[in-house]
């Protein structure tokens, strides 16, 4: 009978152990495999989209690349939409979603994140010839913006007096007025106008001046904390090395900056 109990008690033990260990495999799963599956955009420029040879490309899969290498893992990428990106994590048919995820309280409740490895920002953007360093220097030119959006209200506040702000109703006229030459300068967000810069070279356009900066974190599920502290020392190495900033200098025109851990 005393037996029967130990065993039995051993058992429960067994029983309750066991999610807290099978919640903690992703890390050993990927070392084992050497094969890590990654959720990536391919419809949001320039932090990832198709390029010419149909292949993935963009700030967040160079991301997801460079932490690939880091964990000496062969990177599958798996494109996803705003729509169904948390739920791949949660799923599990990813290990990580590297998707432009903006950090949340709500979002908190279902995933967790690892430190901040992007900027996703809204700009003032302009032709490099044209000479804007300062807010000041918008008095007097012509700029676009979407009415209502974030960049509307900010650059309202931001702008002097003597600019003229020329509002739109969405952001396919905005970036038309921009590109057609009837502004000179156009506020807008960073995936916008990384589209727009894409599609039209010979607009020869830079990044000008920060309106509102807003960083993008990693994904992880939700107990896999082993994964999530690996990932973030990966991002905290790349960051004191420099590699952040040359990867959003690339794609972004911009350097990372200072990003949450």
């Amino acid at each position: 009978m005393r037996r029967r109990t130990v065993l039995s008690l051993s058992l429960v033990v067994s029983l309750l152990a066991a999610p807290a260990a099978f919640a903690q495999t992703a890390l050993d799963e990927i070392l084992a495999k050497k094969a890590i599956t990654i959720a990536i955009p391919t419809d949001f420029p320039p932090y990832g989209f198709v390029g010419t040879d149909l292949k993935p490309q963009g700030l967040d899969i160079d991301m997801a690349n460079l932490i690939g290498a880091r964990l000496g893992a062969r990177v599958e990428l798996m494109p996803v939409t705003s729509a169904n990106r948390i739920a791949y994590l949660q799923t599990r048919k990813a290990h990580l979603v590297i998707s432009t995820l903006g950090k949340n309280a709500e979002r908190e409740k279902v995933i967790d994140f690892t430190a901040a490895y992007s900027p996703f920002f809204q700009a003032v953007f302009a032709a490099k010839a044209l000479n804007v360093k300062s807010f000041a220097d918008l008095a007097g030119k012509t700029l676009a913006v979407t009415r209502g959006a974030i960049e509307d209200m900010e650059i309202t506040r931001l702008a002097p007096p003597t600019a003229d702000i020329r509002r739109f109703e969405d952001n396919n006229a905005t970036v038309s007025a921009f590109v057609s030459g009837q502004v000179q300068t156009i506020a807008t967000g960073a995936s916008v106008a990384g589209n727009m810069m894409q599609r039209n070279p010979q607009l020869n356009a830079e990044y000008k001046l920060l309106i509102k900066d807003s960083p993008n974190f990693i994904g992880v599920a939700k107990g896999e904390d082993r994964l999530r502290a690996r990932v973030s020392e990966i991002i905290a190495t790349a960051k004191a090395a420099g590699e952040l900033d040359r990867m959003a200098q690339k794609w972004l025109g911009r350097p990372a900056g200072d990003l949450p851990n």
